[in-house]
């Protein structure tokens, strides 16, 4: 016991108790005490040290579990936003929907199962769909070639009819005969174009590098150009990813129309193409009959055609737009009566 302190106890207590080992046992049984004091009071100290600890990493523990928590809360509000184009009852608007506890959990679940729900239907339609096409496809090849062969064989007796009585027929049947076999020849392209329209984008054929030059150069090849019509490429056209067979039916349809619609003595039709940062704008410019405003859409429709022109078939400038459909492109053109057109298009690099 500290030395001041025995001083003042001893202070305390009468002369004739000095010395007595009743008091000495008495100063130690305060001495025992202070010690156990501290020790008490160092073990308080040591359990209040491990007691802030502990709660510390609880609290540091519940602070985690209540940001996981609210991380849930605002992820769970950003799927509502997703969802909030779904009709909600008129009592539940966005605001007004409970974000706490079942109701939440209810609600979403709710909106999941209305979501499944609706990707199992619109599976199950595009299935149907792709039945009908396939139907649609094998339809459209049933036909071609079954109208295709009763053409050839119109085709071969005119033919022969010609050869055999020449001599015989006049000028008018001669001319009939004549007719009768453009016709046929008009069907059978009709029909072609129907079943090439029929299986674009139905089967994806191979991509790969196709130099545009090339395109272009085969088919000023085998193109019947008249006299009068000049066709010029305006500097080197780009190298595309896709397929030839089918970059060569949208440049052939353009050219093909572009040529029956030229009503100049000196036709002359330009092909063109512009860099854009994420794609080529290819032009074909005739300077042939214009196409009145009008006409501007339904010229890509099947089956329609310029009033005034009788060599279209109506189909050309429908498979050309359903080409730059197949490759995310777009088309479209300006047109000046008695002046000329100028069909423009896109395909990405």
């Amino acid at each position: 016991m500290n030395s001041l302190l025995k001083r003042q106890l001893r202070k305390c207590f009468p002369e004739g108790l000095t010395g007595s080992k009743d008091l000495e046992r008495f100063i130690d049984a305060v001495d025992r005490s202070y010690h156990n004091f501290d020790e008490q009071y160092v073990m308080q100290q040591r359990a209040m040290a491990i007691s802030s600890d502990e709660l510390s990493v609880a609290n540091e523990q519940l602070k985690q579990e209540t940001n996981t928590q609210q991380e849930v809360i605002n992820k769970l509000k950003r799927v509502i936003e997703t969802l909030k184009f779904y009709e909600l009852p008129n009592n539940n608007s966005l605001e007004n929907v409970d974000l706490d506890g079942i109701k939440l959990i209810d609600f979403i679940d709710n909106q999941t199962k209305e979501i499944v729900e609706m990707n199992k239907q619109r599976e199950k339609l595009l299935n149907e769909l792709a039945h009908q096409n396939q139907e649609l496809s094998d339809y459209a090849h049933m036909v071609s070639h079954d109208l295709k062969s009763p053409l050839r064989s119109i085709d071969a007796l005119t033919s022969w009819l010609n050869s055999d009585y020449h001599d015989k027929l006049d000028d008018s049947g001669k001319d009939n005969i004549k007719l009768i076999r453009d016709n046929v020849e008009k069907m059978d392209t009709l029909i072609t174009g129907i079943l090439e329209y029929s299986t674009i984008g139905k089967n994806q054929l191979e991509s790969y590098d196709v130099d545009l030059n090339k395109i272009i150069d085969n088919i000023l090849n085998v193109i019947e150009i008249p006299k009068h019509i000049s066709i010029v490429k305006k500097g080197s056209l780009p190298v595309l990813i896709g397929n030839k067979y089918r970059l060569q039916q949208l440049f052939q349809n353009l050219i093909d129309n572009a040529i029956n619609n030229n009503d100049k003595t000196s036709g002359l039709i330009e092909i063109g193409v512009k860099s854009q940062e994420n794609f080529w704008e290819f032009y074909i410019k005739d300077n042939g009959k214009g196409i009145d405003a009008p006409y501007f859409d339904k010229i890509f429709k099947t089956f329609h055609k310029l009033e005034n022109n009788t060599q279209s078939t109506g189909i050309g400038l429908s498979i050309v737009k359903k080409i730059i459909d197949l490759y995310d492109g777009k088309i479209w053109l300006t047109s000046q009566l008695g002046k000329g057109t100028t069909f423009y298009f896109t395909i990405k690099k």
